[in-house]
């Protein structure tokens, strides 16, 4: 088992169990998984990345490695850029969603794709053993790139049809979440010639805002914009700018699942006879929309590195996680909030209809999700007891109770936060209600025994 990686990358409270020792020694690690340079490195805007960059380059340079800073850019954005311009690898600081006293440090391979699960070990086997590299005849040199923002937008725009989006004047509002995005996003949709509206655009890594990660409990200021402006659509971001929610023409906030449903839906279309990747708790109904277009469906534990690196095994053209992460195989199979958001928009120019009126197009599919704060002992002491009391149950990540394929909870620890996030699914609301209202009762019980 992972010490230090946890769901996504190195994530802890800077100045606390994530100190500037500890990132020296862990990137001398990384550096030494790598072998050699360039590495390109960037950070989002949270108010210790800047310091952390700096002793990032340090270590890499102490090994003897060469490194270029991207700067301030989304993750998905650096992740591109590493495969694009050729670098042997890329680290992102950020942690993503987390509140802004955290902060984290995710390696990326040469494919521009976050390192492997056994990658992982083997940089915590270096780090462990501190079996540093060190290249005694030079010192590594950091320089600047240039080109990453650039070569990010034009990557984007060569997959959607810009000059059909372009005709039809879309009204966008972007709420980018005080994070990485606003770097990016904007730029991207006035190439494209819609009218935009900003909401919480200043980056801040305190995120004043809304908080870092964007949910249909923070997201009224969006919806409100969406209404006022007669928008076409409105799309919020996280930290790092690779998770986007969006809200319908209507000021309906979006869950991860619905958004990914209509845009498998519209990719399938086009392009038939291909594999789908999502997590254990995504809603059901992807297996459907997918049989409607001869596809396949494969499910993955927990984690946008458990689904990225099965679509670079697989080669599948789609890949998604229920809380807003979507990946487009034929970019880079990583979350990316704004290629995500030239997809919707590529959508919405293919057709007449209203982003609503798709979103009613979609089966019936009822998912939500909820958390409870606890210590990992607790945690374990929970899944331990449902365990025992389920004893059929899917423990392929924490445990996923089914009575039916459309009727499931779900419960595991998070890999980045001191919670239990708790999934369910019902044939109707008021089931899904029932359903996680008893969970949440049952666990709390156990917790707290």
């Amino acid at each position: 088992m992972a010490k230090f990686f946890g769901t996504n990358g190195i994530r802890g409270v800077f100045k606390k169990d994530f100190t500037l020792e500890f990132i020296h020694d862990m990137t001398l690690s990384i550096a030494t998984y790598f072998k050699e340079g360039p590495i390109l490195v960037g950070y989002d805007g949270r108010d210790s990345s800047p310091i952390i960059a700096k002793t990032v380059w340090s270590a890499l340079n102490y090994c003897g490695i060469d490194c270029k800073n991207a700067g301030l850019v989304p993750t998905p954005c650096l992740e591109y850029a590493v495969k694009k311009l050729g670098y042997n690898g890329g680290i992102m600081i950020t942690a993503s969603h987390n509140p802004p006293q955290y902060n984290g440090i995710k390696p990326a391979a040469k494919d521009g794709v976050e390192i492997s699960r056994e990658d992982e070990l083997i940089i915590e086997d270096i780090y462990l053993k501190k079996n540093w590299i060190r290249n005694p005849l030079r010192w590594g040199i950091t320089g600047t790139e240039e080109e990453t923002v650039e070569v990010y937008i034009q990557g984007i725009f060569s997959h959607i049809d810009s000059e059909k989006i372009k005709s039809k004047n879309f009204k966008v509002v972007l709420d980018l979440g005080n994070g990485a995005q606003a770097i990016t996003a904007p730029i991207f949709c006035e190439r494209l010639g819609c009218e935009i509206f900003l909401v919480n655009e200043k980056i801040d890594g305190s995120f004043p805002g809304r908080g870092s990660e964007p949910t249909p409990q923070n997201l009224q200021e969006l919806s409100k914009a969406v209404l006022n402006n007669n928008a076409d659509l409105g799309i919020a971001f996280d930290g790092d700018g690779d998770r986007s929610i969006f809200c319908d023409d209507k000021g309906e906030i979006l869950t991860g699942d619905k958004s990914a449903l209509v845009l498998v839906k519209h990719i399938l279309s086009k392009i038939p006879d291909s594999l789908v990747v999502t997590c254990l708790n995504s809603s059901s109904s992807i297996e459907n929309i997918a049989s409607e277009f001869n596809s396949k469906v494969i499910r993955t534990k927990v984690g946008s590195v458990e689904v990225s690196r099965k679509m670079v095994s697989t080669n599948a053209l789609i890949g998604f996680e229920e809380n807003g992460g979507f990946m487009y195989g034929p970019h880079n199979q990583v979350r990316d909030g704004c290629m995500t958001l030239a997809l919707m928009l590529d959508l919405l120019a293919s057709s007449e209809d209203s982003l609503s009126h798709k979103f009613n197009d979609l089966p019936p599919s009822y998912t939500t999700k909820d958390k409870i704060s606890c210590s990992s002992e607790d945690a374990k002491k929970l899944i331990q007891s449902l365990k025992e009391e389920f004893p059929s149950s899917d423990t392929t990540d924490g445990i996923k109770i089914s009575n039916n394929p459309k009727s499931w909870v779900m419960i595991r620890p998070s890999g980045t936060e001191s919670i239990i996030r708790i999934y369910g699914e019902a044939e109707t609301q008021e089931k899904l209600d029932s359903l996680m209202l008893e969970y949440l009762q049952k666990s709390k019980s156990i917790i707290s025994r």
